[in-house]
């Protein structure tokens, strides 16, 4: 397998003329080759099963068991790594290196590694409130002491990466059908919520994938700093709450996206507050205020420049 050197900077194509004139950001390939910090992680996760088979009492210590949360307090932030079962430590090490090599390039490995560390703890800690949760609303002890862990809530937030750089990446998921990045989000979502219901015990897994596509939405949509336009967050209408389902369920959708705004769009779009406002007649009435106030004002000082000179000779003449 080809050793791939750190790549810190975006990786994107040349932009047209017309793009670069107009400060269009250049758009982003898919990776070629798996990166080192991948291949690192992977040795993680494979390292962390190979642990409890020969440990298996470590299970303890470093998942997420709810009853035991409290005094084991830094398995919120250990579960994330570890993979209890061998399918679950090949396919999370699968769809890290396929994931990475085309996210990482563009990020930067500083950025991809606090992105993994960030979406793994949140989703950390979302599973254990929600466990405590379900066994106060249903009575059953099996949610107190079920060990929770995997990296599958940072795979889910991986395909919410992928949708806001590469939306049209074709995904493979049988020998001949492929799914658009951009639509992968809620497929997993829908799939999971059925396993949920025909498989029981998978319903464990289902928090932590809706809690990595939650956290990685809100962190890339208004605090990342975007590595392609320097600028905080991606407000675009492409990567919206809405543009994550389609679009028979914007009735739902749109005031959940409004609510997001109204809480962060301050933080995360400052420069639009100085834009004039989208309705002609406003900002032509609104251009006109300026001029006339700009008249008047410069009208005023060469009132006052014109007043100075008369009030010196008049008094040079006493």
């Amino acid at each position: 397998m080809m050793e791939s050197q750190p790549l810190q900077e975006p990786t994107a194509t040349a932009p047209a003329a017309g793009e670069e004139a107009a400060g269009a950001p250049p758009a982003v390939v898919p990776g070629k080759e798996f990166t080192r910090t991948c291949k690192g992680l992977v040795v993680v996760l494979i390292g962390g099963y190979v642990l409890l088979q020969l440990l298996p009492s470590s299970l303890n210590y470093l998942a997420i068991i709810p009853s035991k949360t409290i005094p084991y307090v830094w398995t919120v932030f250990t579960a994330g790594y570890i993979e209890q079962v061998l399918p679950g430590a090949i396919g999370s090490s699968l769809g890290l290196l396929f994931c990475g090599k085309d996210i990482e390039p563009v990020w930067g490995r500083k950025e991809f590694l606090k992105f993994i560390i960030l979406v793994n703890s949140i989703c950390g800690v979302l599973a254990f409130c929600f466990a405590i949760g379900l066994y106060y609303v249903t009575g059953k002890e099996s949610f107190l002491v079920t060990p929770l862990s995997g990296f599958h809530g940072c795979l889910a937030g991986f395909l919410v990466a992928l949708k806001q750089l590469l939306p049209n990446l074709e995904l493979p998921m049988c020998f001949f059908w492929k799914i658009k990045a951009k639509w992968m989000p809620f497929f997993v979502v829908c799939f999971s919520s059925i396993m949920a219901f025909i498989v029981p015990d998978s319903i464990n897994f289902l928090p932590t994938l809706v809690s990595g596509m939650y956290v990685s939405w809100l962190y890339l949509r208004y605090f990342q700093r975007n590595p392609l336009t320097g600028l905080r967050g991606d407000p675009s209408d492409d990567f919206s709450f809405p543009s994550l389902f389609p679009a028979a369920m914007r009735p739902v959708t749109d005031p959940v996206a409004n609510l997001f705004d109204r809480m962060l769009c301050a933080r995360s779009r400052p420069s639009e507050v100085a834009l004039p406002v989208s309705d002609p007649t406003k900002a032509s009435r609104r251009r006109e205020r300026g001029e006339r106030v700009l008249e008047e004002r410069l009208a005023s000082d060469h009132a006052a420049d014109t007043e100075a000179p008369a009030h010196g000779h008049g008094t040079a003449e006493d």
